[in-house]
């Protein structure tokens, strides 16, 4: 008797406990927006994401089933034709009505200048005036004109969100560095879009995705927080990386970029580039090459040989990581400790 009263009990709690309506169908470009997007829908429903696994936006090509799920979505997340180029015309194919959204026009971010040669060949290399501050690569310790020069105070420029509209210039030299979400001030302001755009797309799920949208920047205020700490010891340290995608950890964290092995991960360098790279190293005392888990990892090796400096690995796409919720997390913080751990272990 006393068992079939605990559950009447039971079910009367699970029949009166409110539960949240199906969410929408929605799919996520790359991990590092689907991370963004699915802690938005946490207990709502779970976003699809079209580019899986190690696979990079840089080389992808669409599946069928990327293009079924694209079909059937009511809403879609890109960061834009000049990261995820293979998108541009499956999304201008769209039939159902779905709601694309190109989270590099969300409003409140901050967007840097795309920077040319990866070498960074114009930069200055006498960093004793720059007590403090970062290299900055082909800019040098300074952005575009019209830019603020590491003033995070400054007012960032803004953009005006639209529906999928092309008027883009991508990754060519009067556009924008497209790799948006190294900051994590960025991430709040995506993550602001994404949760207008759901709850629109689906209002009787919107006070789910407010108190998602509350509870994700506290974590990315903790999380900007923590990285100022993790790099703080090693900030004044010169390393060089694989492709140019770090420009906005490192306007945020005022680390020292000193170049890239390649200006564009879709065109492995020659031998030139491989010989100025291994000069450069050299010349400034990088201490650190990082490579990239998607790419061939020997040419770290041949633009290190003969030098102190050590070779590592930034992911800056997730490449490793398990999609969800906490990638983004722990893709911000694999940068933070994979530079501390290996410029500390530098000469």
């Amino acid at each position: 008797m006393k068992s079939s009263s605990a559950l009447l009990f039971a079910s009367t709690i699970l029949l009166s406990s409110p539960v949240a309506a199906a969410g929408p169908n929605v799919v996520a470009s790359i991990k590092p927006v689907h991370s963004l997007v699915a802690s938005i829908m946490q207990g709502v429903g779970e976003p699809a994401l079209i580019v899986e696994g190690a696979a990079s936006p840089h080389t992808y090509n669409m599946k069928p089933s990327n293009a079924a799920a694209l079909q059937a979505a009511k809403v879609v997340f890109w960061v834009g034709p000049g990261l995820e180029a293979f998108l541009d015309k499956p999304l201008d194919a769209l039939s159902g009505g779905a709601k694309v959204v190109e989270l590099s026009e969300a409003p409140g971010l901050e967007k840097l200048k795309f920077r040319e040669g990866g070498a960074f060949e114009a930069h200055d290399h006498d960093h004793e005036g720059h007590e403090g501050e970062a290299g900055h690569g082909e800019e040098g310790h300074k952005h575009a004109e019209g830019e603020a020069e590491h003033d995070h105070a400054a007012a960032p420029e803004t953009a005006a969100a639209h529906d999928h509209d092309h008027a883009h210039e991508g990754h060519d030299h009067d556009g924008f560095d497209m790799h948006l979400w190294l900051d994590p001030q960025n991430a709040k302001a995506m993550a602001t879009e994404i949760e207008k755009t759901l709850a629109e797309a689906d209002p009787d799920n919107a006070a789910a995705y407010k108190a998602n949208l509350e509870k994700l920047n506290l974590r990315l205020d903790a999380l900007d927080k923590s990285l100022v700490e993790t790099v703080a010891p090693v900030k004044d340290k010169p390393f060089i990386v694989f492709h140019d995608a770090y420009q906005y950890f490192e306007h945020r964290y005022q680390v020292r970029v000193a170049g890239s092995i390649t200006v564009s991960p879709e065109v492995l360098p020659g031998a030139e580039r491989l010989s100025q790279i291994h000069a450069k190293i050299k010349e400034l005392g990088a201490t650190c090459v990082f490579a990239e888990p998607q790419f061939e990892p020997k040419l770290i090796n041949v633009v290190i040989e003969g030098t102190p400096a050590k070779s590592g690995t930034l992911d800056p796409e997730a490449a490793t990581l398990d999609a969800g919720p906490d990638l983004y997390f722990q893709l911000m913080e694999g940068i933070g400790t994979s530079l501390k751990t290996c410029l500390t272990s530098a000469n």
